[in-house]
């Protein structure tokens, strides 16, 4: 193994990071893994998993108290009661039942610093260092707290602290309408607190689809969230009840607490880069198309790379990079040709793969729109869901260009798509895919269906269809 500690070196164990220690050890290669926290990074332990579950809990309280008739207190589930106390425990067992026993084969630096360079090889956490042959770094991102007058004056909440309140507030003021504030506003509205939201762009969800940011703010207004869109935040100010945000617009909105959820930002000034000659850019380290650094036996995936801030596209990328390192030249994999399919939990959930129609009108892309909704559905009828659509954007031979859908399921129903647009795959494809009916998934072989339907509304289609029928045998 020439002069090195060890094969492999990650810094930061969230998804990325796991990706890369774990299958390099089950390869029996020598795997050293250094995280300053908890295995599982932002990820496991203050955002998507402790989200979700606050979201399922919260749609528990949200079915019960429909019934008017019964008291709250004597029918709820003790985590309905006690939310942060159920999320608590429950990571604290997935962290020590279940992710701890894929670490062993892998030498752990777990809680003892942070990282920081001192060669191209050499990582140092407090007075001890480590080199290898290879490393990479998975650093993840904080959040971005916005620079509004009176804001770092305030006890504010971020994921990072939001799932160790020890009770709901009253009343939750939220900056930003992207996938954490859309999310939050659903679970703590349901939870009890009179939540709003406010944020400068024109739509919530802002990176995807119009209409399907506005079927959920049709929901979330539904359920008693207050949207404020395009607003422009002045200040906000400590009161005695809490804080208070005024707008451009001349509105001051009070509430107990506030939560920024306003996107995500790195910070790699403790890794000290500079030691190990790692350029950066303005989303975070640079990266060619295999994930390589300038130095090209370190690799930088996941967030701090800032390509995509998802924790599968980080999962990916760990996996990528590490593959990378053993393929021939021509079968390394450039990163940058997957899709990356999304989504947000609420309710309805919101979920995009490939490209935006506003991304195909600014190329100057020719493409049609294929859409179906829920509320033509039977199935979505009978389980009263009917709220919903899958739409399409295509060309008119059947190139899928994104996929755009709103509704339940739509987080599992997005993946099919993905892998459609992955790897080349038309819509005569998926419709000639038989799809388990009845459910929700069903309706993305309708899209395809239509999309046929219209193929034979040109005259000389049909014309050449029927023919072929009368000479059939």
């Amino acid at each position: 193994m020439s002069n090195y500690d060890y094969d492999v070196l990650t810094i930061g164990l969230g998804p990325a990071g796991m990706a890369v220690s774990v299958m390099a050890s089950e390869m029996g290669l020598k795997v050293c893994a250094i995280e300053s926290r908890k295995i599982g990074g932002e990820c496991m332990n203050v955002g998507c998993i402790p989200s979700k579950a606050l979201l399922r809990i919260s749609e528990h309280r949200h079915a019960v108290s429909r019934f008017a008739d019964m008291q709250l207190g004597s029918v709820a589930a003790p985590e309905i009661l006690r939310p942060f106390e159920k999320i608590a425990d429950d990571i604290r067992y997935i962290n020590e039942a279940k992710t701890s026993k894929m670490f062993a084969k892998v030498d752990l630096v777990l809680g003892q610093g942070k990282a920081a360079f001192v060669d191209a090889h050499s990582v140092a956490v407090g007075d001890k260092q480590y080199t290898a042959k290879r490393i990479f770094i998975a650093a993840g991102t904080e959040p971005a707290v916005p620079p509004i007058p009176g804001l770092k004056e305030l006890d504010i909440l971020t994921n990072n602290n939001l799932f160790q309140l020890d009770k709901v507030p009253a009343s939750l003021l939220i900056l930003g309408g992207g996938a954490i504030g859309c999310e939050m506003a659903q679970a703590f509205q349901r939870l009890g607190s009179q939540v709003t939201i406010v944020h400068m762009d024109p739509h919530l969800v802002p990176i995807g689809d119009p209409e399907a940011a506005q079927l959920l703010e049709k929901h979330l207004t539904k359920e008693g969230v207050v949207v404020l869109n395009g607003r422009k935040i002045e200040s906000v100010t400590k009161t005695v009840r809490g804080v208070v945000l005024t707008t451009s617009e001349g509105e001051s909105i009070e509430a107990e607490r506030i939560l920024v959820a306003a996107g995500r930002k790195v910070d790699l000034s403790s890794l000290q880069l500079e030691k190990a000659g790692i350029a950066t850019g303005k989303r975070g380290i640079v990266v060619d198309k295999r994930l390589r650094t300038n130095q090209k036996h370190i690799f930088a995936v996941g967030d701090c790379n800032g390509h995509a801030q998802l924790s599968h596209a980080a999962m990916h990328q760990g996996m990528i990079a590490l593959m990378n390192t053993m393929m021939p030249g021509p079968m390394k994999m450039d990163f940058r040709r997957f899709s990356i399919p999304w989504t947000v939990f609420t309710d309805p959930e919101v979920s995009y793969v490939g490209k935006t129609e506003k991304e195909l009108k600014d190329k100057g892309v020719k493409y049609e729109t294929i859409q179906v909704r829920y509320d033509d559905y039977g199935a979505a009828i009978a389980e009263n869901v009917a709220y919903g659509f899958v739409k399409v954007f295509a060309s008119k031979a059947g190139r899928i260009y994104g996929v755009s859908i709103v509704g339940r399921g739509s987080g599992e129903m997005i993946n099919e798509w993905a892998l459609a647009i992955q790897y080349k795959l038309r819509l005569h494809q998926i419709m000639m895919q038989q799809h388990s009916f009845p459910t929700m998934g069903f309706l993305s072989k309708r899209v395809a269906e239509t999309w046929m339907m219209r193929r034979m509304a040109n005259p000389w289609l049909k014309r050449m269809a029927q023919w072929m029928y009368r000479i059939g045998k």
